[in-house]
């Protein structure tokens, strides 16, 4: 979209029309201890040639180019995206379709999101998905909601394997309502200490990610058995969902709300954004859904029709009776996903999964034998952790300066895995790739 500022006379005709004598007038709501009262540091205006010059040099500085190497996961992954995706992605249908307040007047819209909940209840094994929520985090937060609301009760178990930044998010949308939080925590294979839970019948939910942050597979059908057997729900969450074309999915383990990451599925990493909340349950649990959903119909002729089946915020129902406060869906994120999952097909699901698995396991394997520790037994998905000998900081940065970016540092999350490491591999990951860290790593 192109920069169009305003002139003097636009800025005093719209102010008039307003009723407002000055900009300042705009904000005499805001306390003056709030507002800023010197001028902003900004470098003089450029032309605009002067700013696209100064963006390519800066772009040029940018780390990532494809001289560089990355073996980075946690949460946002690498994936090819067919180009038909690209292609429809960009019709203008598409690109400039917004959430349906109308739903009469966006059929189009409508069996779009219908077709997406369809997909996304095949992979992961439940009875009904959402229309999508914002991204993985906040779907895993809405997923604990949602379990208090059905058990009425007013504490969850979470394991420490679930990534550090879904754990925040959580904290911070049930810490105000007064929630009590358990954090569950690690056995030496890299999953959940189930054993740890004490008074599981107090439980609202228990929450367990898998593939978890460390890349290892949860047990989560003994997880969803024992809190089953407490009264409570199963919160299966993931931010990786390729994994599910190769290992069994949340509702074949046994979960009651599968919740997770979707970015995977036909969106591109993009600097960590956006995102996509990937959000399904049991069928008995569908009036306690966050978000909405998307049903098909007929109308009176007999023909074929799709409506906003369930729209549970308080902008729709009695405010005492929302389930959340969440606005809208992720509607081209989510159209994006279904394309991705369409195009793939449960055979390519498969195939992909089993590449993804290969190429990590390759990885693993060969910075095993060149030096690096593999302290977690249990099997790995896309990702691992490695434990590096000596400094692990100075290794990595020797390695950066290879123009190889070998994964993330646990230690800011998880003070006593101080120099280890997830790396994660993907089908983007070559050969030569992996055998390049790998030589690094034996000099």
């Amino acid at each position: 979209m192109r920069y169009l500022p305003h002139t003097h006379d636009d800025i005093s005709e719209m102010l008039e029309t307003v009723g407002r004598r000055s900009l300042d007038d705009l904000f005499v709501t805001i306390p003056q201890s709030c507002r800023r009262t010197s001028e902003m540091k900004l470098p003089e205006a450029l032309t605009e040639w002067e700013l696209n010059a100064l963006m390519e040099d800066l772009s040029e500085k940018n780390a990532a180019s494809p001289e560089y190497r990355f073996f980075l996961g946690g949460g946002s992954y690498d994936h090819y995206i067919p180009e038909t995706i690209v292609y429809l992605m960009n019709r203008s249908e598409f690109a400039t379709s917004y959430t349906p307040y109308q739903p009469e007047l966006s059929q189009g819209t409508l069996q779009a999101i219908y077709e997406y909940q369809t997909l996304v209840t095949r992979l992961t094994g439940m009875d009904v998905a959402n229309a999508s929520l914002y991204d993985g985090a906040s779907a895993f937060a809405e997923g604990l909601l949602m379990a208090l609301r059905v058990t009425k009760r007013n504490a969850v178990a979470l394991s420490k394997a679930i990534h550090p930044f879904y754990r925040q998010v959580a904290r911070t949308y049930l810490d105000p309502a007064g929630c009590e939080i358990i954090d569950l925590p690690l056995l030496p294979t890299g999953r959940t200490d189930l054993s740890a839970m004490d008074k599981p019948e107090a439980l609202g939910a228990l929450a367990i990610q898998s593939p978890n942050f460390f890349g290892c597979i949860e047990d989560v059908n003994a997880a969803a058995g024992i809190i089953r057997n407490a009264g409570g729900l199963m919160v299966a969450t993931f931010t990786e969902p390729i994994a599910f074309g190769l290992y069994r999915s949340p509702g074949e383990e046994g979960a009651d709300i599968a919740c997770g990451e979707g970015q995977s599925l036909g969106i591109p990493p993009s600097f960590g954004g956006p995102g996509l909340g990937l959000f399904a349950a049991r069928s008995k649990f569908l009036r306690a859904m966050p978000g909405r959903l998307v049903g098909k119909t007929k109308d009176k002729a007999g023909r074929r029709g799709f409506v906003l089946t369930l729209a549970t915020r308080e902008q729709h129902i009695r405010r005492e009776r929302a389930t959340s406060n969440i606005c809208t869906n992720s509607s081209l994120c989510a159209l994006a996903s279904a394309m991705y999952m369409a195009s793939l097909g449960g055979t390519g699901f498969r195939e992909l999964a089993k590449l993804n698995f290969d190429k990590a396991e390759y990885l693993k394997k060969g910075l095993a034998e060149a030096g690096w520790e593999v302290p977690f037994s249990s099997p790995t998905f896309n990702e691992f952790v490695v434990r590096i000998p000596g400094d692990g900081k100075a290794v990595r940065q020797r390695l950066l300066q290879n123009r190889i970016v070998a994964g993330i540092s646990l230690e800011e999350w998880y003070p006593d895995l101080a120099n280890h490491y997830v790396l994660c591999a993907t089908e983007t990951s070559s050969r030569s790739d992996m055998d390049k860290l790998i030589e690094e790593v034996r000099k």
